[in-house]
């Protein structure tokens, strides 16, 4: 009892030095620092699971002059991408609050939205000549590849000629080299620059010097053509692509070194985006709610200009958790009978100091990575298992109880006759095993669309890893059952070839990869630890 306890000191230290440093607030860069009022920022209003993509949307006037209250403090001026579900009330309000607007016309295949959407914005741009500064015709139309070229063209001309405001056409640099033709019906270009989603992705040291460089490409391409850099960002949350993390620190680091160069430089920037947008996670994935600079909920920012900025704001809260975490391990683990040995108490730390610093980070990742009805199920089957793999690997490993094969679990004649620690021990194996399994058959075959769930998995791998590692020479007085492992050999092997397949597919510089990579190779090893001592009884 003396060793545990002494042992949950040293692991209860090493949880809160661990949260410490995960928490404390990471320095920006000389380079970056407070860029004072952005110039402009794209602005969607929904909020939670509202979508655009449903058109019964509709944001209120109440709702949009929040909001528009709120960016006033930091910017004179918004890009909105469409003038449907509710967002033609946007040049009335922002008029009253004193910012500028460069009103968007969302262009696709249906025609008759087209219509509608052009129409609307001619009327606004009459009804709100001093607001509306300027109208993009179309946004990211030929990326999407939904309209021709000489289609945009006409559609510019047209409200160019009805309103007599500026027009552009906005789109990833890239369509804008393949289409220089467009340089002549507009009165400014509109470039994306997004070094997250380049093809080949650029980190964050290195994504100012990345725009800079886009930027002067274009402005070669179309000399006396002034340039707009009608978005650019970074995401705070979601996966990484190659070496391009997204993190608060890192959005705040690319934000203030891109505004620095466009201060010193006089170019037009525009940063996407004001507030995150939930529903983008549909298409892009999680990262694709992650962008704004303030929250969507409670439209809290994410971070100060110009100041140190943590990538986990809530860290105290987690610390406390963790540390109640270890102390269960250890609760449990004494209340088994556990620490006797030497090694039995040593795993009980392990899996302690596991649980305390893993737990609360994947309750973390949870409520961020969670969407749809399917991604919250996942969701709270990992935030459970969080919170009883931990107990469950604690407790076989103190009361001397050795996990069960799948076979053994699932067939309830076998399952009666296990102690109820080791089935609850068998059932934590079942359900790690499914869910990394689901996980890594989705970051090989939809790979966009999938997080690592670094966090989660390392906090159900390795206390199983520990407990059945050193389960030892108590298996061999374990029934014989004549049972093989055949699932276990089928997940291991899957958890294998997905491991290499990952690892390579997202390359070297993804550390989130490589580090689910080791997870689910640890994962698979532990399985195959099943197999040969089941039947190495079976032949005594």
């Amino acid at each position: 009892m003396h060793r545990l306890a002494g042992l949950f000191v040293v692991a209860a230290a090493v949880v809160a030095a661990a949260w410490w440093w995960l928490g404390r607030p990471q320095a920006l860069p000389a380079a970056a620092g407070d860029p004072g009022r952005i110039q402009c920022m794209s602005y969607t209003p929904f909020r939670g699971g509202e979508t655009p993509l449903d058109r019964t949307t509709q944001a209120s006037n109440e709702r949009i002059a929040d909001d528009l209250g709120r960016l006033a403090a930091v910017t004179g001026c918004i890009r909105t991408y469409a003038t449907d579900n509710g967002l033609d009330q946007v040049p009335a309000i922002a008029e009253r609050v004193g910012i500028k607007v460069l009103q968007g016309v969302w262009l696709g295949r249906d025609r008759n939205k087209n219509r509608n959407q052009i129409d609307t914005a001619i009327d606004l741009a009459r009804r709100f000549p001093g607001t509306i500064t300027a109208i993009v015709v179309g946004n990211e139309v030929l990326l999407r590849g939904e309209l021709a070229a000489a289609d945009i063209a006409a559609a510019l001309r047209e409200v160019r000629t009805a309103t007599g405001k500026p027009v552009t056409y906005a789109d990833v640099w890239e369509f804008w080299l393949r289409h220089p033709e467009l340089a002549a019906a507009v009165d400014f270009v509109t470039v994306h620059i997004l070094p997250y989603w380049e093809d080949i992705p650029v980190a964050a040291d290195r994504a100012a010097a990345h725009v800079e460089e886009i930027r002067a490409k274009v402005a070669a391409t179309f000399p006396g053509k002034e340039i707009l850099i009608g978005e650019v960002g970074w995401p705070s949350a979601g996966r990484m692509r190659e070496g391009a993390l997204p993190s608060r620190s890192n959005e705040a680091r690319v934000l203030e070194e891109v505004m620095a160069r466009a201060q010193a430089n006089n170019w037009r920037v525009n940063v996407i985006e004001a507030f995150d947008q939930p529903w983008k996670r549909v298409l892009e994935g999680t990262v694709g709610g992650y962008w704004g600079l303030f929250g969507s909920s409670l439209r809290d920012p994410k971070f100060a200009w110009g100041q140190p900025v943590s990538d986990h704001p809530w860290w105290p809260a987690q610390l406390a958790l963790g540390i109640a975490m270890a102390a269960l391990v250890f609760a449990v683990a004494a209340a088994a009978g556990g620490g006797k040995r030497g090694p039995a108490a040593a795993g009980i730390a392990t899996i302690a100091l596991t649980a305390g610093v893993m737990a609360p980070w994947s309750l973390e990742n949870v409520i961020v990575e969670s969407l749809g009805p399917g991604g919250f199920v996942r969701g709270a089957a990992f935030a459970a298992a969080a919170l009883a793999v931990p107990v469950a690997a604690a407790l076989a490993l103190a009361a001397g109880a050795s996990v069960p094969l799948f076979e053994e679990i699932l067939d309830p004649r076998t399952l009666r006759r296990q102690r109820w620690i080791a089935r609850f021990a068998g059932f934590a194996v079942v359900v790690t095993t499914v869910l990394a399994v689901q996980t890594a058959l989705g970051l090989v075959f939809d790979p966009r669309y999938h997080d690592f769930t670094d966090a989660q998995l390392s906090g159900l791998v390795i206390p199983l890893a520990v407990t059945i590692m050193l389960d030892g020479g108590r298996r061999a007085r374990r029934p014989r059952t004549g049972r093989c492992g055949r699932t276990e050999t089928l997940a291991a092997v899957t958890l294998a070839a997905a491991a290499v397949y990952v690892a390579i597919n997202e390359g070297p510089a993804n550390w989130q990869a490589l580090w689910f990579a080791a997870v689910v190779s640890v994962l698979a090893v532990t399985l195959g630890r099943q197999i040969p001592a089941r039947d190495a009884q079976s032949t005594a």
